[in-house]
C-alpha cells in the first residue's frame, strides 16, 4: 500500500510541475491576450495568469501549459476557447455607486444642463454608454440616477447600452441579481425604489426592478475590433478604470474611437487614476476626469 501511496504523490508532483506556468508559455499567453484584446500582462502577473488559467486546465483533463497553448491556438480552441480564457484573465472589479461624486456631477450639471438644451426633450433620448460594464453594477447605478432625475422632469426619457468583452459578466449583469451586502452603497431612497427582494430571505439576494433592467442593453464588445458594429452617439460615456489595462498606443486609438461617438456637447467619464494628459483629443476638462467633447 505505502509503494502505491507513493507513486500516486510521484505522479502527482509531475502533474503540479506540469500544472507551472513556464516563462516561454507565459510570453505566448501575454501575447495572444494583448492581440486579441489589447491588455497588457506583464511578467509581474505570471502568477495571476496561473492561478486562473489551471481551473481550465484541469476542466479540460490537461497536464500542462504546453498543452493548453497547443490547444489554445488550434482552430477548436480559437472557436471554443479564445472566449473562455479571455473571460479568466480580465479584471472585472465592480460596485455599486463607485466614485460617487461623478453621478453626482451628472444629476447635478449635466442633466439639467442636456435639459436646457433641449427643451422639446420629448423628441430626444438622453444616451449613455457604459464601456466596460462588468458585471452591471455601473449601469444599473446610472438607470437609478437617471431615472429619479426623470421622476422630477417631465418628458425626460433615457436609454444605456453596456458592455464588456467577458461574456460571464454580462450575463450576470442582465440578470440583475447581487448579493444583498453588495448594494449598500445604494442609497437607501433608491433601494426601496430599484431593488426586489429575494422571497427567500435567507438567500440575501435582491434584483434589479424590471423597469430599469428594461433600459439597459447588454452586449459584448471587444474594444480592439475594427468596428464596433453601431454608429450611434452618445451624451455621456463611462468609460471608467478600463484604459489603464492599456498601453499608451493602444490608449490613444480607444480614446479617439470614443470621441467619435460623444455627441457635440457629451461628456466622457474616466476613472479617478486615468488621464488625457498628453493627448490631443476635442475634450475640455469640466470636472475631475470628467470631459466634455467640444462642439
Amino acid at each position: 500500500m505505502n509503494g502505491r501511496g507513493g507513486a500516486k504523490t510521484a505522479a502527482g508532483a509531475h502533474l503540479d510541475r506540469g500544472m507551472r506556468l513556464t516563462g516561454e508559455d507565459f510570453k505566448l499567453l501575454a501575447g495572444f491576450i494583448y492581440g486579441a484584446c489589447g491588455i497588457r500582462m506583464p511578467v509581474s502577473k505570471k502568477s495571476m495568469l496561473e492561478s486562473r488559467l489551471q481551473k481550465r486546465l484541469r476542466i479540460l483533463g490537461m497536464g500542462s501549459f504546453a498543452q493548453y497553448c497547443t490547444y489554445l491556438f488550434s482552430p477548436e480552441g480559437q472557436e471554443n476557447e479564445s472566449v473562455r480564457m479571455i473571460d479568466l484573465v480580465t479584471t472585472n472589479k465592480t460596485d455599486f455607486f463607485r466614485e460617487p461624486d461623478h453621478f453626482a456631477h451628472l444629476a447635478e450639471t449635466v442633466l439639467p444642463e442636456w435639459v436646457r438644451r433641449y427643451p422639446d426633450r420629448e423628441s430626444q433620448i438622453f444616451k449613455v454608454w457604459s464601456a466596460g460594464c462588468s458585471t452591471g453594477e455601473e449601469p444599473y447605478t446610472l438607470a437609478m440616477v437617471l431615472q429619479n432625475f426623470a421622476d422630477h422632469c417631465p418628458g425626460f426619457d433615457f436609454r444605456i447600452m453596456a458592455t464588456d468583452i467577458s461574456t460571464r459578466v454580462l450575463e450576470t449583469g442582465r440578470l440583475g441579481v447581487y448579493r444583498e451586502e453588495r448594494t449598500d452603497a445604494i442609497p437607501l431612497e433608491f433601494r426601496k425604489k430599484y431593488l426586489l427582494r429575494s422571497r427567500e430571505r435567507s438567500e440575501g439576494l435582491v434584483r434589479i426592478v424590471p423597469g430599469l433592467r428594461n433600459k439597459v442593453r447588454f452586449q459584448w464588445l471587444n474594444f480592439m475590433e475594427d468596428d464596433y458594429g453601431f454608429r450611434e452617439k452618445f451624451d455621456a460615456i463611462f468609460c471608467r478604470n478600463v484604459i489603464i489595462y492599456f498601453d499608451r498606443p493602444t490608449q490613444e486609438t480607444l480614446l479617439s474611437r470614443l470621441c467619435g461617438h460623444l455627441s457635440a456637447g457629451g461628456h466622457l467619464f474616466l476613472g479617478h487614476s486615468e488621464t488625457l494628459s498628453g493627448y490631443n483629443l476635442p475634450l475640455k476638462t469640466v470636472y475631475p476626469t470628467v470631459y466634455r467633447n467640444l462642439p
